[in-house]
């Protein structure tokens, strides 16, 4: 292979660890023995800037210009602070210098402008957080400060999870990009240019590969594009990511290829490998497989390959590498929980299974590849490669970033992370379904998951039904409730404004959700208004759904929301802040005494929700249904057995006594001699940490050969009803 590759992720995703797709295809290519290189010019932007070198020039450049706020005239007026703190700032946030937190939280360190107004209404939420937190919370507050300078002043494009974001929402056209693109380079642009030409010139690649997974790095990523073509002509630039896969299948704008070479779409690994045959001489052009190219100034989608998509089993581990990890931010946002961990600390970011196992919501891309064509790999190989991933970072955290974890695969990884005894954290994203019980999260905790996030959508059963989501309010509540109880944090997603849906639904679904906060069974939560897209079951039909589709042409650029109107629902607009408020307070454990209309100020119907719907719900706990093949597993340390004698009506009768050493207590079991025999024997082999899983059927035919009554009947008894609360697992 003569070509050279740059995998590059342009800014901005995120500040506190790298966006996994570069890993991924990295990864691949190294089982082909394809040599390539990374970066994330996001965080390498950023670090730029936000250094002492950084800010002087920043500075610099606003020293003849009329400044637009009292706000940026106050941190200019501040300026020397900010250059003799920035550096140790943001020292702090990589987690270098810890003790920097003492003097952060002293209030007399960091220069403050408009973000620190909120502290007043915040205040009451440090009495939960160390003083650590609260540094890195005050320390993002002042980042933040800094971000608002630059966007009123220098760029006004500029985010820090995010650029030029708007021109890649919804651009059915490609004008207005293309005219952004044509003016002469922001402040921000010739800051990433510099960094990308010294990694042009360090790695001189033939094969630029660009990962797009949002609209906020899609300018950026075009600004690459249209350097390297300009001053490197000779260099392909290539496109993918999440952006093209959703927004580009109709492509035929034929301008866009002035900036890229290629665009590839769906899964990267065969379309890339193709591309490198092509490029390298041995395939031809016509035989590359779901790319986009411009051929005699039309744009052609080329998907002639007969190579089929490589096997999860064959993708490889994702190789980070080339990222210097070190030097990512963990920033903190108080307001919601789940972003508060999407954005503090690093996070290994590994898919469990391709595609979605569920596959029908109909809000949902499921028409698209990513999520309609499922296939999961084994825990066993799963394993593998948490391990090389924890060899290779020195990072144990790891974020599954599935579109709904598969149940029964989270169940095998979980026994297979506690067989190897490795300590790994992790989180996921999970469908709120029955087979999520109070055991299973029990295993899922000892494993290591620390939180989950589902979507609970329309708290209306009749809106749920039309989703397609397969679970009912009361099943949601039930599966938060054993997340919850095992320890596990538990995140919804929340929508409004599905088709048909009234005020009424709203209204209901939002004391569905005051209940949930309130009985402690969800932590965190987002509210998301509904937005039709064009690959999904409703975008596809939007009659029957009752919307209008507004959309009429299909744009020669950017393809997926649609514009519609819900012909019977509410006017779903009004409702957003109200929502938003009632949330974030509910989040926060306050307010839930008052009435909802509080919340909105137009008028809104009387719930018809039960003011102790979750409450008897919750009450209403099923018991797992012991089946043949129900996995019984033993999750507590193995016990000391001791034989006792004790008399009862003038019989003596021979007891046991289990005795287990755990970290925080002493558990002791007393039960019959031959009970608790079988026990101490039983209890070693059903251990997690062994290869082999036994099911109720063995267990129960060894106890009922070894025992005067059935294993049926001692599961019922005061013994193992105390096991059952430590540790003895029962898993279907």
């Amino acid at each position: 292979m003569s070509q050279s590759i740059l995998l590059i992720t342009p800014p901005f995703t995120q500040l506190n660890t790298p966006y996994p797709a570069t890993a991924y295809i990295k990864g691949f290519l190294n089982t082909k023995s394809i040599t390539s290189y990374q970066c994330d010019l996001g965080i390498e932007v950023i670090l730029k800037i936000f250094s002492s070198d950084g800010l002087k020039d920043v500075f610099a450049q606003l020293e003849s210009k009329e400044l637009q706020s009292e706000n940026s005239q106050r941190i200019v007026s501040l300026q020397k602070e900010y250059i003799k703190t920035i550096d140790l700032v943001v020292s702090f946030l990589q987690d270098k210098n810890p003790t920097l937190a003492h003097v952060i939280c002293d209030g007399n360190f960091l220069p403050e402008a408009s973000r620190f107004m909120q502290l007043d209404d915040m205040d009451w939420a440090f009495g939960t957080m160390g003083s650590r937190d609260k540094a890195r919370y005050l320390a993002t507050l002042y980042l933040e400060d800094l971000a608002d300078l630059i966007r009123e002043e220098l760029d006004p494009h500029f985010g820090f999870s995010r650029y030029a974001e708007r021109l890649g929402r919804s651009a059915a056209e490609f004008d207005e990009l293309h005219l952004e693109l044509q003016k002469p380079d922001s402040y921000v642009d010739t800051v990433l240019l510099k960094l990308l030409e010294k990694k042009l010139l360090q790695f001189q690649p033939k094969i630029v590969a660009l990962s797009v997974p949002f609209p906020g790095n899609l300018y950026s990523a075009f600004k690459c594009g249209q350097f390297i073509k300009s001053k490197y002509p000779e260099v392909k630039v290539v496109m993918g990511g999440g952006f093209a896969n959703t927004e580009l299948r109709s492509l035929s704008e034929p301008r866009v290829f002035e900036y890229l070479d290629f665009i590839t779409l769906d899964d990267g690994e065969t379309p890339f490998l193709n591309l490198i045959e092509f490029l390298d001489g041995r395939r031809s052009l016509n035989d590359l497989k779901r790319t986009f190219a411009l051929t005699n100034g039309e744009v052609v989608f080329y998907n002639n390959s007969k190579d089929k998509d490589v096997a999860q089993k064959d993708v490889g581990t994702p190789d980070y590498s080339d990222f210097e990890l070190t030097k990512y931010l963990s920033v903190i946002e108080i307001a919601n929980p789940m972003h508060r961990l999407w954005s503090d600390g690093r996070w290994n970011k590994l898919t469990l299974a391709h595609g979605c196992y569920w596959g029908k919501c109909t809000f949902c891309d499921i028409s698209l590849d990513y999520i309609r064509r499922y296939e999961q790999t084994t825990a066993q190989l799963l394993c593998d490669r948490i391990e090389e991933m924890i060899k290779q970072t020195g990072v144990n955290g790891f974020h599954f970033v599935d579109e709904a974890a598969p149940p029964a695969l989270m169940r095998d990884l979980a026994l297979e992370i506690l067989r190897r005894n490795i300590t790994v954290v992790w989180w996921t994203n999970i469908r709120f379904e029955k087979s999520f019980t109070k055991d299973l999260c029990l295993l899922l905790k000892e494993s290591g998951c620390i939180a989950i996030s589902g979507g609970l959508e329309v708290a209306s059963d009749r809106i749920l039904t039309m989703i397609e989501k397969g679970v009912t309010t009361s099943q949601v509540a039930k599966v938060a409730q054993n997340f919850t109880e095992a320890g596990i944090m538990v995140h919804a997603y929340l929508m409004y404004g599905f088709p048909t849906q009234t005020a009424q639904e709203t209204i209901d679904s939002l004391e569905v959700v005051r209940q949930l906060f309130m009985h402690g069974v969800v932590q965190s939560g987002f509210w998301h208004q509904f937005a039709m897209t064009a690959h999904s079951p409703v975008g596809l039909n939007p009659a029957k759904y009752n919307v209008e589709s507004k959309t009429t042409t299909v744009g020669k650029f950017a393809n997926n929301d649609m514009i519609h109107v819900d012909k019977s629902g509410a006017d779903h607009d009004k409702f957003a802040e109200g929502l938003r408020k009632s949330l974030f307070n509910y989040m926060h454990g306050i307010c839930f005494e008052f009435r909802l209309d509080e919340w909105f100020d137009f008028s809104v119907p009387r719930t018809t929700i039960g003011k102790n719907f979750i409450e008897y719900v919750l009450a209403n706990q099923t018991e797992i249904e012991l089946k043949p093949t129900t996995k019984i597993v033993w999750i507590g340390k193995n016990p000391v057995l001791h034989q006792f004698q004790k008399s009862k009506k003038g019989k003596v009768l021979e007891m046991a006594e289990l005795s287990f050493a755990n970290k925080k207590d002493h558990l002791v079991i007393k039960t019959d001699l031959q009970s608790g025999t079988w026990l101490a024997e039983w209890l070693p082999k059903l251990s997690a940490e062994n290869p082999k899983v036994y099911t109720w059927v063995e267990l129960e035919e060894d106890f009922n050969r070894h025992n005067t009554t059935t294993l049926t009947l001692y599961w019922k008894s005061q013994a193992i009803s105390t096991l059952r609360e430590n540790g003895l697992l029962a898993l279907n």
